[in-house]
């Protein structure tokens, strides 16, 4: 891998992990279901103009859209309004990468190796340190929402694999057509402000609001997941794939720096076994190492990452 390439690659991490202060930005502002909405509407109709048609089955965009555009930031972005450390949810939802292991196993009957079990093991034991650390707190149901943000991702992830996409970025793209009326319907369903958060986009609230938005949709998804497709393109998959465990990395650190979170020490020391759980996890044998092995570490971090 050159060291252009390299270097691109520390740039999409990097602007993975900032996605999530941004998202801290954005439900200064908004409401969490609102939020989310217009995370992919702003995506969604410049799409349907500019982006071309990405020549997939639309149920399997419509299983990515749900699972990994829909659910995954409906319980994301409802945590971290919640109580959810921005930090530790870039980190938690790391867990995407071993639940598609899992469910790549039990729905699509790919073989998983004892390396990738212990992987998987090593990350469910880091995520339940966690979550018990959490739970001393009474932080317990925002992890619990943000790792059902990971299960979605992952379920959604299933849906990639089985859309086979030429073009990765158009199909996340075209995928950001489906969240947004669930996600209204949702919103006005069950919150408020929605009207207000519009009004008030004046105040220096709502203008911090507008940049965490105009970061999520420029930077973290069109940017990121641009540099990130053709990287895929340029190198082999299971290269690229790793870089992808240094999104919450930079996630915790940038929320130490900027928001001036600090994880307790069990917590750093129960990620560190989660990352090293899910890069063991994720990536099979080098001997025997293929796109659907490394692709669970590719797709969980393909986001947007979020």
């Amino acid at each position: 891998m050159p060291t252009r390439d390299r270097l691109l690659a520390m740039l999409v991490a990097f602007l993975w992990g900032c996605n999530f202060l941004a998202i801290h930005a954005m439900l200064g502002q908004f409401p969490p279901l609102f939020a989310a909405a217009l995370r992919f509407l702003v995506i969604a109709i410049p799409t349907i103009i500019f982006v071309p048609w990405p020549k997939v089955k639309i149920r399997h965009l419509l299983g990515y859209g749900l699972g990994f555009g829909t659910l995954q930031f409906l319980f994301l972005f409802v945590g971290m309004d919640i109580g959810m450390p921005t930090g530790l949810a870039s980190l938690v939802l790391q867990a995407s990468a071993p639940f598609t292991v899992v469910l790549g196993a039990i729905f699509l009957r790919e073989k998983v190796s004892r390396r990738q079990w212990t992987g998987i093991s090593l990350a469910v034991f880091g995520m339940a340190v966690i979550a018990w650390q959490q739970f001393e707190h009474a932080a317990l149901l925002p992890v619990i929402l943000t790792l059902l943000g990971a299960l979605s991702w992952a379920f959604g992830n299933l849906s990639t694999r089985a859309a086979k996409p030429s073009n990765a970025l158009h199909f996340t793209l075209w995928m950001s057509v489906v969240p947004p009326l669930p996600m209204l319907a949702l919103s006005f369903s069950f919150e408020d402000g929605q009207w207000k958060s519009l009004t008030t986009l004046g105040t220096s609230t709502g203008v911090v609001g507008l940049l965490g938005l105009a970061y999520v949709v420029l930077l973290g998804t069109i940017a990121g997941s641009g540099i990130w497709s053709t990287l895929m393109t340029r190198n082999p998959a299971g290269v690229v794939a790793p870089f992808s465990l240094l999104v919450p990395v930079v996630g915790i650190s940038m929320s130490f720096v900027v928001l001036h979170e600090r994880p307790a020490p069990l917590e750093i020391a129960a990620g560190v076994v989660v990352i090293c759980g899910v890069l063991l996890g994720s990536l099979k044998k080098r001997a025997q190492r293929s796109v659907t092995g490394a692709g669970s570490l590719v797709s969980a971090s393909s986001s947007s990452s979020t």
